[in-house]
């Protein structure tokens, strides 16, 4: 029996095993809400910025993405650290060329 798309009470917001492994995206799109809440909460950039990058969206979408990440913030924030985590084991992995070559 295949995998349906969850629903949410977030009307902007939906979570389907097939796109973008199963992480939560903006309704229509492959735009995850981790990489909204990237945007507003390290970069800085206002709703509006956030418009700018991605003119396809509407406010709403933007702002249902955020909601949908402050109530799962702490998930959101583990995820995000062990990417981070995982990067950096990777960096040590595999140094950069092109660091090396310009020494």
């Amino acid at each position: 029996m295949p995998v349906a798309e969850r629903k949410t009470k977030h009307p902007y917001i939906s979570i389907d095993p097939k796109i973008s492994g199963g992480q939560p995206v903006i309704s229509g799109s492959r735009i995850k809400v981790m990489d909204i809440a990237i945007r507003y909460e390290l970069m800085g950039m206002s709703a509006d910025k956030i418009i700018d990058e991605y003119p396809h969206l509407k406010l709403e979408q933007i702002h249902d993405a955020l909601s949908y990440y402050y109530e799962h913030k702490d998930m959101f924030d583990r995820k995000y650290r062990e990417e981070q985590s995982f990067l950096t084991q990777l960096k040590k992995q595999y140094p950069s060329k092109l660091k090396a070559k310009l020494g």
